[in-house]
């Protein structure tokens, strides 16, 4: 995949590109489906297909107060957007001047001189430019302007029967509540974050349960405080199951300010630190809960070890 973060060295495609557009925090499963719609389009047109997505998130920049939680960070989503065949992304650097930015000098400046859209494939609730003016009826009115059709396509409806359709939204809610089954239905794979393992205070390596505490940024979604079952990947590829703790350690601290991600791995005994940790949440345990002493957290790691043993040895 051609990956273009600087708007000055535009993709020269002579053929220029069926395009979608979207933050895509997630890269869902319904992402998946305008991008699949898009390459569709970009086959019949015999041309390539480019996902137009902007970084930092356009909240952060716009009402930062109000910005959500990321489901993936930028690497996360190229790599996804690259396992889908995406031939192009136009990473559209965001700041006060884009916020700024009408819709029609975005249609100009990105969509057409940038990315030379031929065709544009968005969702129906699409909207972009200074003050969110722009919208899938005034693209329409641009693309007889400049040469481009417009498919607005429906959100793709949740499978389970709720109104709600699939979003990025959603998928925050479900990893709030603990529900990382809906989020991996959601997603179409198990949710992941990634950080690098630091030195941490080795309360666990004192009573038996090392664990590699990963220093997840607070900008990303975490699933509710609790104890999961999961996969801890090393940057050498290797899978390892994990029984994975977040929150604030209460059997320990009255007042810890933030959560922490602590992933013991089974069957493991080996230096982690330094490197950079992927962490995947496959199943819900329990609830974070405080114990009357050493003992007791002791004896209930050893049930957390046994469940996550169990569960992982299903996926």
């Amino acid at each position: 995949m051609d990956v273009v973060r600087d708007l000055k060295r535009c993709p020269a495609e002579a053929g220029g590109h069926a395009v979608t557009i979207g933050t895509y925090d997630g890269v869902h499963v319904g992402h998946q489906a305008v991008i699949r719609a898009t390459q569709e389009i970009a086959r019949r047109l015999e041309t390539k297909m480019a996902v137009v997505t902007f970084d930092p998130h356009p909240a952060s920049i716009i009402r930062p107060e109000n910005a959500p939680l990321l489901l993936t960070d930028l690497d996360q989503k190229l790599e996804l957007l690259d396992k889908l065949g995406v031939d192009t992304c136009v990473v559209v650097p965001f700041d006060a001047d884009r916020a700024s930015e009408t819709a029609e000098e975005f249609v100009s400046n990105v969509l057409v001189d940038c990315v030379g859209a031929r065709s544009i494939v968005v969702g129906q609730d699409f909207h972009f430019g200074k003050d969110r003016a722009g919208s899938v009826e005034s693209l329409v009115e641009f693309g007889e302007t400049y040469g481009f059709d417009v498919e607005g396509i429906e959100l793709l409806p949740r499978p389970d029967g709720t109104v709600e359709s699939v979003s990025s939204t959603a998928i925050r809610r479900a990893l709030a509540g603990g529900d990382v089954d809906t989020a991996r239905y959601l997603l179409g794979r198990t949710h992941e974050v990634r950080g690098p393992v630091v030195q941490g205070d080795q309360r666990g390596r004192t009573i038996g349960f090392p664990t590699a505490n990963v220093a997840v940024p607070h900008t990303r979604a975490l699933p509710a405080d609790a104890v999961y079952a999961g996969w801890y990947i090393r940057p050498d590829g290797s899978r390892h199951l994990a029984a994975i703790n977040i929150g604030k350690r209460p059997t320990f601290y009255q007042d810890a300010e933030h959560s922490l991600v602590e992933a013991h791995l089974l069957d493991f005994d080996g230096d982690l630190y330094g490197e950079l940790a992927r962490v995947q949440f496959v199943e819900l345990l329990r609830s974070e809960q405080r114990f009357d002493g050493i003992e007791a957290l002791r004896d209930q790691l050893q049930i957390d070890i046994s469940r996550a043993r169990a569960a992982l040895s299903e996926h």
